[in-house]
């Protein structure tokens, strides 16, 4: 027997199927705007350290220094703007923030690379985080477009496209320093950031009903409505610890590895091998993490991801070779690929559409807090004792984590 479609029927059909290949197209664009973000920040920041060498003569003490305050002065303006950014999203949409943040890290990247002191890079690193956020917006945008069933894989393939850019990013910015200068980087990711703020502006589409700010529920409203507030801020939490666990190093990545080949060969190459073997692993498995998230949930894997990233951090205080190093990165890479995908896949699961852009930005800012703790505390336990010292003291934080959430879990079943 032949069914008859109604005319209502094929309406909803062919809108159904728009909206499908709409929230596809955005999702490629977006994951093009994310290994674009990633490729540029990867391709400078391993070596932001050896680039504010040449800025003046300072003594190892305050290369450190220098190199920690320019590295995480960015993320202390994202964390403190983040609130903002997130409560205009969710009035004016997320496109408009990922643009804003493509558009402004565009000018002052390429600016750095014209820098002529570090004072100079320290202020447009200051800017460009108060700008920033192009990640964790695309991320809440799909998080609104994608259906619920699809979440935890398209949380983990855009974790391939913050992997990829990370992963080859230290490899271009590595050749690129050897050749040409450690500017050149700069003045490409600037370049790059243009082309991101142009495939946004006209490829990605967002369903979005703007919210009257007398209609906007607060925030704390938002989170006496929540069923798991409490392992919801634990969430938080963990991005922060998570996030000062992987960026406790970066700072200072390139000197230790120039210590470990004893000032000689092509450091710059080097380190953007090393600083890149975690982006190998991520890779390897991210896709498949994603889908192993929708099955058995995000919570699981994120405890096992942790539990890895100890295993692996500790024995890193022993390495003697940049050989030994790289594998034992590559090796936090796996683990790694389970650990903010899914933080971010029980945002999307559990928090309320209308309130993605404020929840989101929370999320950001305990990232970008993290970002600014690790890599200030790496410097500073490098400088009082050792670079391998560091790899310790992450493994501490993460064993923290590790402890609240197991705790969190038996006090949420």
């Amino acid at each position: 027997m032949i069914k008859l479609i109604t005319y209502e029927e094929k309406k909803f059909m062919t809108k159904t199927s728009i909206r499908h290949k709409q929230w596809r197209r955005s999702f490629i664009s977006l994951w093009i705007g994310c290994f674009i973000t990633a490729l540029g920040y990867s391709m400078t920041m391993p070596f932001i350290s050896l680039y504010i060498d040449t800025l003046g003569h300072f003594s190892n003490w305050q290369l450190n220094f220098y190199s920690g305050i320019a590295f995480s002065i960015t993320y202390l303006s994202q964390a403190i703007v983040s609130p903002f950014w997130g409560k205009l999203a969710d009035l004016r949409g997320r496109k408009l923030m990922c643009l804003r943040a493509s558009g402004v890290m565009a000018c002052t990247i390429f600016l750095v690379g014209a820098a002529q002191n570090v004072a100079t890079v320290i202020i447009l690193r200051l800017l460009q985080g108060a700008f920033s956020g192009y990640i964790n917006n695309a991320t809440a945008l799909m998080a609104g477009e994608t259906p619920h069933q699809h979440s935890g894989q398209v949380m983990g393939n855009l974790m391939t496209a913050n992997v990829t850019g990370t992963l080859l990013g230290p490899l271009f910015g590595g050749y690129l320093a050897g050749i040409l200068g450690y500017r050149m980087p700069f003045f490409i990711t600037g370049i790059l950031m243009g082309v991101t703020f142009l495939l946004t502006a006209f490829m990605v589409k967002e369903h979005f009903t703007p919210i009257p700010v007398q209609k906007m529920k607060p925030i704390r409203q938002i989170f006496s409505q929540l069923a798991n507030r409490n392992f919801i801020l634990v969430m938080f939490l963990t991005t922060l610890l998570v996030q000062s666990s992987l960026m406790s190093i970066s700072p200072i990545i390139s000197l230790f590895v120039r210590q470990l080949m004893h000032g000689q060969g092509n450091i710059s190459l080097v380190s953007g091998i090393v600083a890149a073997m975690p982006g190998f692993g991520t890779l390897l498995v991210a896709s498949r993490v994603g889908h192993l998230m929708d099955q058995v949930g995000p919570q699981k894997i994120l405890l096992f991801g942790l539990v890895i990233s100890t295993l692996v951090f500790i024995p890193m205080y022993f390495v003697t070779t940049t050989l030994q190093l790289g594998i034992l990165r590559f090796l936090l890479g796996l683990a790694s690929a389970a650990m903010l995908p899914a933080v971010q896949t029980v945002l999307t699961v559990d928090v309320p559409q209308e309130a993605f852009g404020r929840i989101f930005s929370y999320n950001q800012s305990s990232q970008a807090i993290g970002g600014v703790a690790g890599p200030l505390l790496g410097s500073l336990v490098s400088s009082v004792f050792s670079y391998q010292a560091v790899f310790l003291f992450t493994a501490g934080l993460l064993i923290i984590n590790l402890l609240m959430l197991i705790l969190t879990n038996k006090k949420t079943a």
